[in-house]
């Protein structure tokens, strides 16, 4: 199974290739890679005590987030197919939402309440596999 969303059997490499459901496409949407790495390095940093947590966090964060986009592109990627640029912004923003949920950084801002990183990630979750990966290129 390719990380790209098949939602046409025209996108399928093969006549027996399947489309993506729901929960196929609710799995290719969320980088599970880069927010796991996310979670180990934030242990990793909230363990060592000669570091500057915060700054390093954000720093981190950042990116982060353009590795998620540049992984996204590259695990998307077919010959001869537009780039998955859609699919890439719903997963980097579905990285953001992960960690606004996991609270680091985002605990040190004055309005963080860890319900709403709770909410936003559910209320995401749910959403992003009922949105199609559509490019531009197919419309005309």
């Amino acid at each position: 199974m390719g990380r790209r969303i098949i939602i046409s059997q025209l996108e399928a490499k093969s006549k027996e290739a399947k489309l993506d459901g729901y929960f196929d496409k609710l799995i290719k949407y969320i980088p599970t890679e880069i927010v796991g790495g996310w979670v180990a390095i934030t242990g990793l940093i909230k363990g060592a005590s000669n570091i500057p947590t915060n700054t390093t966090l954000w720093i981190l964060f950042i990116i982060f987030t353009g590795l998620t986009a540049v992984y996204i592109l590259k695990q998307t990627f077919e010959p001869k197919k537009p780039l998955a640029i859609k699919q890439t912004s719903i997963s980097t923003i579905a990285f953001i939402v992960w960690v606004f949920a996991l609270g680091e950084p985002f605990n040190t801002l004055s309005f963080y309440n860890p319900v709403y990183g709770s909410i936003l990630l559910i209320v995401y979750n749910l959403i992003i596999p009922l949105i199609n990966p559509v490019e531009e290129s197919k419309k005309n």
